[in-house]
């Protein structure tokens, strides 16, 4: 009988970063900006990765391609925990899932990779949801990207960085994990702590506060919370097919929806529900390709989990 432990630690990586925004919303509740708090987190986190593995950074220094890696997953942690912290938890996690639409693109212009007529079948149901969950409530198409929020926006880049860490991942698979663990959790603590002095100097995000316990606490917690995630990520998805560790993850939606639900009272209209119903069945026909055809296209590649 399989060990249901594998699931459990996907579920687990999934639950922590479909409930991430609540915390980092209390964070900024309490004066520290999603991208201070971006920055802080993943410092604490990168400094408890080398009293762990002191000599990672030796391994991640020989390989200078791991800069790209560290710029992507940079700039995913920073868009998505400045989306989910001003925007609707369910709007900006609906955007972000466009990650499977944006591999089968980039996979094409950056690895050679003709997408398959499956993958072009995703790519029209990816944005045919997107175009219903950005469309207005009065159903006006001149009124699709006047109304984009400043969260919208960061999802969807945040989705397309998240879909070039990825192609990255796949591209470096051969370099050493400690290594590629280190440069994305290096590349969080450098974009987050530049993003946010960018933000401060353009007006846009206040400066570094005060040291002050109630949000030292939390993003203390936090780090050790993404710490525990990449491991549950790796111990789960070295242990199961890709197929499946895809679908699992899948759950982080569900798990952001109904909390968002729950604790921020947010609300569902339908057009979001059925633009985020094609959103996800492209997703899932993306996770489960490969499993119907085990091939090395990027179109059919799994949707990993946040690794950063």
């Amino acid at each position: 009988m399989r060990s249901p432990l594998p699931i459990l630690a996907l579920l687990l990586n999934a639950l922590i970063w479909g409930l991430s925004w609540w915390p980092l919303r209390q964070l900024h509740a309490a004066g520290l900006h999603p991208l201070w708090a971006t920055a802080l987190m993943y410092g604490a986190a990168l400094v408890g990765l080398l009293l762990l593995r002191p000599g990672s950074w030796r391994s991640a220094l020989a390989h200078p391609v791991l800069l790209l890696l560290a710029l992507s997953s940079g700039l995913t942690n920073v868009a998505f925990n400045w989306a989910v912290t001003v925007g609707d938890v369910v709007r900006v996690i609906l955007l972000f899932y466009l990650m499977p639409a944006w591999a089968v693109l980039l996979a094409w212009k950056l690895l050679g990779e003709r997408p398959t007529p499956m993958a072009l079948v995703r790519l029209v149901l990816a944005f045919s949801g997107v175009v219903l969950v950005l469309l207005p409530a009065d159903g006006a198409r001149q009124g699709l990207f006047t109304g984009l929020s400043l969260a919208d926006g960061l999802a969807v880049l945040g989705g397309f960085m998240f879909a070039l860490t990825n192609v990255n991942l796949r591209r470096m698979h051969a370099l050493p994990g400690q290594a590629r663990m280190l440069a994305m959790f290096a590349g969080c603590t450098i974009m987050g702590a530049a993003a946010a002095a960018l933000a401060w100097t353009l007006g846009l995000a206040p400066g570094l506060p005060a040291p002050q316990a109630p949000w030292l606490l939390i993003a203390g917690a936090m780090a050790l919370l993404m710490l525990l995630s990449n491991w549950a990520l790796q111990y789960g998805a070295t242990r199961l097919p890709a197929s499946v560790t895809s679908v699992v993850m899948l759950s982080e939606v569900l798990f952001a929806s109904v909390s968002a639900v729950w604790l921020a009272s947010a609300e569902l209209p339908a057009r979001t529900l059925a633009g985020g119903a094609l959103i996800l069945l492209a997703a899932l026909l993306a996770a489960t390709a490969r499993a119907r055809a085990p091939g090395q296209r990027i179109g059919a590649q799994p949707l990993a989990g946040h690794q950063g």
